[in-house]
């Protein structure tokens, strides 16, 4: 079929994240990947800056990860993980262990972030049951989060400001506490670390869990706190025997200059949740990290197992292309690219803080944000990034670039000026 054939159909029939069904912005058709370029069917290349979605950290058609893909399938593609075991999975683990934060030791498998993050407040909750405090069941967080799009992940993500408040009424009513103030350098709000300490405090008696981005919120707005805010949580979940969750699925893997973003605060949380450049974007494949304590506690219970099993737990494609990425990434190369690719990002956004609709210029490791006075317009704002060879996803009122690692200079330029043009026409 040629590109019109194609793009009538994925019309008709493929209904696209985020977007209504029909559609009312015709998709780009890309033939292939190579590198951070996109080549479209009509022979555009475009530079990706958003990492598909923030995973693709090696560029496409890496050749260690397009080798470790081939050399898994002549192997085994997938076998069911209940009751059977692979060695792609335990090196997986066990290299997930040695990199997380200290006390992280045992490793839940499972297909994406979101339920990532449902695996680790079943975690949390389970616990509580199993230890015979089952009025521990509500959840808290601060406002900008974003946690994922299944049911449980989207009661935790911000009700107001967030994509779901569709669903209030629905979801579980969980507790949130205003967003955290500041930016990632400054002095943490000390009224504010008071407010963490009262309603932790006041609400210990019935709250299973905190949940919460470190550092960097996604998603929910590409909003960035001081580390500060981290080491406060940590000592008053402990303090009022609250479990701790860090949703790392975004800053996992190198993206704010730390292997994790935990590593700013120097803290260890209950359970963390992984994803996205844990494969290096080319399968889906997610984890869920806890404690001994945790495990244990679950152990104990009237039901001595984590109840959760995928279909596709611990797939041997994923779990040996995830081993390749986190090898490339044991290479080291990534501590000098993400500090390069900050620097490329403050000069290259600096000029956008004259244009009078930017609201903020905001860089942190390998993520630039330019943040409007008002809603970008896709349309306006995806004609101008395309037209200047770029690919990238605005939403709300942030245009914003998290490029995989492997950028060179004139990729991260090319970037940063389609960035000022469409801050200026969209």
């Amino acid at each position: 079929m040629d590109a019109a054939e194609l793009l009538a159909l994925d019309a008709e029939h493929v209904w696209h994240p985020y977007g209504p069904m029909p559609s009312t912005i015709d998709s780009l058709l890309v033939r292939e990947a190579s590198g951070v370029r996109l080549t479209l069917d009509d022979g555009r290349e475009l530079v990706d800056g958003m990492s598909s979605w923030w995973a693709a950290i090696h560029g496409y058609r890496n050749p260690v990860l397009d080798a470790a893909l081939a050399d898994q399938a002549g192997r085994m593609s997938h076998v069911m993980f209940g009751g059977l075991t692979h060695e792609p999975a335990i090196r997986l683990a066990k290299t997930l262990v040695d990199l997380a934060p200290d006390g992280l030791r045992h490793v839940f498998l499972c297909d994406s972030g979101s339920v990532s993050v449902e695996v680790a407040v079943k975690m949390c909750l389970q616990y509580w049951q199993s230890v015979g405090r089952k009025e521990k069941r509500r959840l808290m967080t601060w406002r900008g989060g974003y946690h994922g799009d299944t049911f449980t992940p989207m009661s935790v993500c911000d009700p107001e400001g967030g994509m779901h408040s569709l669903w209030r009424g629905i979801l579980p009513d969980q507790l949130f506490l205003p967003k955290p103030p500041g930016g990632f350098a400054d002095e943490p709000d000390q009224d504010y670390l008071e407010l963490l300490a009262t309603e932790i405090e006041r609400h210990a008696g019935e709250l299973a869990a905190v949940i919460v981005e470190p550092v960097v919120q996604g998603a929910g707005g590409m909003r960035f706190h001081p580390p500060a805010y981290l080491r406060a949580l940590r000592e008053i979940t402990e303090a009022n025997d609250v479990l701790l969750i860090f949703d790392e699925i975004a800053t996992g893997f190198g993206r704010t200059g730390r292997m994790f973003a935990a590593e700013h605060a120097g803290v260890t949380p209950d359970v963390l949740c992984l994803g996205k450049a844990l494969t290096g974007g080319y399968l889906t494949m997610a984890a869920a990290l806890c404690t001994p304590e945790i495990a244990d506690g679950i152990s104990r219970g009237e039901l001595p197992v984590l109840a959760h099993g995928p279909t596709f737990m611990a797939n041997p494609l994923s779990s040996a292309v995830a081993n390749a990425s986190l090898g490339i990434l044991a290479e080291g190369g990534w501590k000098s690219d993400v500090p390069r690719i900050e620097a490329a990002l403050k000069a290259g956004l600096e000029p956008a803080r004259e244009l009078p609709a930017v609201a903020d210029v905001r860089v942190l490791g390998a993520i630039g944000v330019l943040e409007l006075d008002h809603p970008v317009d896709m349309a306006v704002a995806t004609e101008v990034l395309t037209a200047n060879g770029v690919w990238l996803r605005p939403f709300r009122n942030l245009i914003y670039t998290m490029p995989p690692y492997i950028s060179e200079a004139e990729d991260l330029a090319a970037i940063t000026s389609a960035m000022v043009s469409a801050a200026q026409k969209a």
